[in-house]
């Protein structure tokens, strides 16, 4: 299909993730507090949609404890600065065997929950929008699998559907955007719905430009795709998705460095974002027009 460049484009800034990142980068935020202050740097600096993992404050692991979303939610809608909140879902499907002779049972690592604990957090703090990985991959590491099967996947999205949060479809391969117009035909997800194509992964779908287009040409015409990749593409990424039709994710949850040997923050990340989505003569939408295009509700910040 032709490329059609997108003239109105949104950023989102993945600000924290749930990687092993926490101690490469003294940028990278931890305490609930550090994360809502990155998210709303990054809102000034261009970003419509934060999209937030939490981490311990302490170790900067990786968790999915409920106070500290609720937290990182309030401060970030206490704010004076408007952004649109995205939540990952994506906690809780993770599963690590162990050694090839002897794989169960599930070695140290694994955390696997039921459809309505990986959605808690979703209910109780209502985002205007939160992840749904939507399949399963091997995922970087020898014996972790990221696990999200088609029913764990039905039971998540109908949650996310009753609680007017809309999805973000995350597809890692072209398998997951197939299961995601399935999910639309079968009347559990809303249409059109939105997707943030996930490249260069490991091992999903790799970032070069004939696999991208692969993924693109896989949305349905009527959908809004986000488009992001890792490291160093990271910034290539973000002129490929305008080019392609899309909109563009940058953050440290993706990518630490602004230049070889220059660790970044999230929010110099979303200035160059915006400089390269502007040389391209595109415009840099802010989170109204978002909310407007998307169809989506702000929540007010909890009661002071």
């Amino acid at each position: 299909m032709p490329l059609t460049m997108t003239r109105e484009v949104f950023i989102t800034c993945a600000i924290t993730g749930s990687g092993s990142t926490q101690d490469r980068s003294p940028h990278v935020p931890r305490s609930p507090q550090q994360i809502a202050e990155a998210a709303i740097d990054a809102a000034k600096a261009g970003a419509a949609i934060v999209h937030c993992h939490v981490r311990e404050p302490d170790s900067g692991a990786p968790s999915r404890r409920l106070e500290l979303y609720r937290e990182v939610t309030d401060r970030i809608r206490a704010a004076e600065t408007d952004v649109v909140l995205n939540l990952t879902a994506g906690m809780g499907g993770d599963m690590v065997f162990g050694s090839t002779e002897h794989p169960l049972p599930p070695a140290d690592g694994t955390d696997m929950i039921g459809a309505a604990a990986r959605v808690e957090h979703i209910k109780q703090c209502l985002p205007e929008i939160c992840t749904l990985d939507c399949g399963t991959m091997n995922f970087a590491e020898a014996d972790y699998v990221m696990v999200n099967t088609p029913g764990m996947l039905q039971a998540m999205a109908r949650m996310m559907t009753h609680l007017g949060v809309k999805p973000e479809i995350e597809a890692f391969d072209t398998g997951h955007l197939w299961y995601a117009k399935q999910l639309v035909s079968e009347g559990i997800l809303d249409a059109p719905a939105l997707v943030q194509l996930c490249m260069g992964v490991p091992w999903g779908a790799p970032d070069d430009l004939n696999t991208f287009l692969a993924m693109v040409n896989n949305v349905p015409q009527d959908w809004t795709f986000s488009a992001f990749s890792l490291g160093r593409n990271q910034m290539p990424f973000v002129a490929a998705a305008v080019l392609a039709g899309g909109h563009v994710r940058v953050g440290l949850e993706d990518n630490l460095m602004l230049g070889r040997g220059v660790l970044a923050t999230n929010a110099q990340l979303v200035e160059r974002a915006v400089t390269i989505i502007e040389s391209l003569g595109a415009k840099v939408i802010g989170p109204e027009a978002v909310r407007a295009k998307l169809g989506l509700q702000k929540r007010a910040a909890a009661p002071a």
